[in-house]
């Protein structure tokens, strides 16, 4: 990335992990959270979702992973860095029962973040091409509190692909021992109509863990009582709403009490 973001109350930082070097924004104070930004970029309105978290008390690290952190979403800009994103090695757009290799990264960048901040672990919030990335670092203990908004890979086009939850078998497996022995809890939110996240999907996490997937599913059916469109996607970003009373708000909240309970010290 040749220019820097347009996000001054973030800190701009490089972190190089497995020879690559990436662009990350940093801000806010206490126990790190992850936010893996969905297509086509860190837009503004993910940055404003990381806000929100800084509000809570928590310190956001935001990779760029494709695209240009600041530049608003349009459907060229989303096309072009999808067309990247499919081409790439590092995420798993087709394959079924496949991690996305770039998840390694960020599961270095998720122990550095733990080193700065301290606290019981790191939290990790992926959204639609990203969405399952959170899961696939949930196979490591750094990772105490692992949310799933959207979780769009691979991209459901067959019903295997509707089914996969974006990980091989061993490292789902993973995530259940750590569900079955320390108490890991994994959330997931979507709209109820989202073709890009099929219930199928949700329906997978819950039988291979259990109790240990909270899931949020907003109604997104035709004629809805909060008029929500049937064609909503972006729970926390582009398809979310401030207002008290919005579903996605009242998701949101659900959300920052899961990252409270399981990211902030016990108090004495």
């Amino acid at each position: 990335m040749k220019t820097k973001p347009t996000y001054p109350d973030f800190e701009y930082r490089q972190y190089e992990f497995l020879d690559k070097s990436r662009p990350v924004l940093v801000g806010g104070e206490g126990p790190a959270v992850i936010v893996i930004h969905e297509s086509p970029g860190l837009y503004p309105a993910v940055a404003d979702f990381g806000r929100r978290l800084v509000g809570q008390g928590f310190t956001v690290f935001m990779p760029s992973l494709t695209g240009r952190p600041g530049r608003d979403i349009s459907i060229p800009y989303a096309l072009q860095t999808l067309a990247v994103a499919c081409v790439s090695r590092e995420f798993a757009v087709w394959a079924t029962g496949r991690n996305s290799p770039v998840t390694d990264w960020l599961r270095l960048l998720a122990h550095e973040a733990h080193r700065e901040r301290g606290g019981p672990g790191v939290g990790a919030v992926g959204m639609c091409l990203t969405g399952g990335f959170a899961l696939a670092m949930a196979a490591d203990p750094v990772i105490t509190a692992p949310a799933l908004s959207q979780p769009s890979l691979p991209f459901p086009i067959t019903p295997r692909q509707r089914r996969d939850p974006g990980v091989d078998c061993r490292t789902l497996e993973r995530v259940a021992d750590r569900v079955r022995n320390d108490g890991l809890c994994v959330m997931g939110l979507r709209f109820t109509g989202d073709r890009l996240c099929p219930g199928e999907r949700f329906t997978t996490l819950k039988n291979a863990l259990g109790d240990g997937f909270v899931a949020i599913e907003i109604d997104s059916r035709l004629g809805n009582p909060d008029g929500i469109s049937p064609l909503a996607h972006s729970v926390l970003a582009f398809d979310y709403r401030g207002q008290p009373e919005h579903p996605t708000r009242r998701a949101e909240l659900e959300l920052f009490d899961f990252f409270r309970q399981r990211l902030l010290p016990a108090q004495v």
